[in-house]
C-alpha cells in the first residue's frame, strides 16, 4: 500500500478523513480495542457529512478531544499502486488544547508519543502524512 498526498480540495470527493493530533508538542495516537497498534483519530465520511464535520466527529469520538484548533491539511490518496486501487480522503492537523473522557467507542486507550511509534496500524501512511504535516504544516511545538 502506497500514498500520494494532494492539495487541499483537489479530488474533491472523499470517502476517509484522517486526522494528525499534536498536544503540546506531542503526537497523539489511539489504540483500537481490537489491536495493540496505534493510530491516527479519523474514518470514514458519512452521508450528509462534509469532510471537516467528519473530522470533528472523528477525532471526538476517538480521542474525547474537547478543545482543539483543526484545519485541513492536505489531500490524500491510499491504495495499491499496482492495481490502481484505493480511496481518497482529507487529512487534517488538530491542535489539541484539553481532552474529556475516552467515550464509549472502538478506542481502548490515547496516548501522547514524542516521536511515531513502531507499531503503526498504517505503517505506509501514517508515516508519509506526519512527515508532511511536519514539513509543511508547521505544526507548533516541533
Amino acid at each position: 500500500m502506497i500514498s500520494r498526498v494532494y492539495p487541499v480540495g483537489e479530488l474533491k470527493t472523499y470517502k476517509y478523513v484522517v486526522v494528525l493530533s499534536t498536544c503540546g508538542g506531542q503526537i497523539m495516537l489511539s489504540r483500537h480495542k481490537a489491536r495493540t497498534t496505534w493510530e491516527t483519530q479519523g474514518g470514514h465520511v458519512e452521508q450528509g457529512e462534509d469532510a471537516m464535520t467528519a473530522a470533528r466527529r472523528e477525532l471526538y469520538e476517538e480521542s474525547g478531544a474537547a478543545d482543539y484548533d483543526i484545519r485541513p491539511l492536505c489531500d490524500y490518496w491510499a491504495g495499491d499502486e499496482h492495481t490502481g486501487e484505493g480511496a481518497t480522503g482529507m487529512v487534517f492537523h488538530a491542535e489539541i488544547h484539553a481532552r474529556g473522557p475516552l467515550p464509549e467507542s472502538e478506542m481502548a486507550e490515547v496516548r501522547l508519543f514524542d516521536a511515531l511509534p513502531d507499531n503503526l496500524t498504517y505503517p505506509a501512511i501514517t508515516p508519509e502524512l506526519f512527515a508532511y504535516l511536519f514539513r509543511e504544516g508547521k505544526p507548533c511545538g516541533f
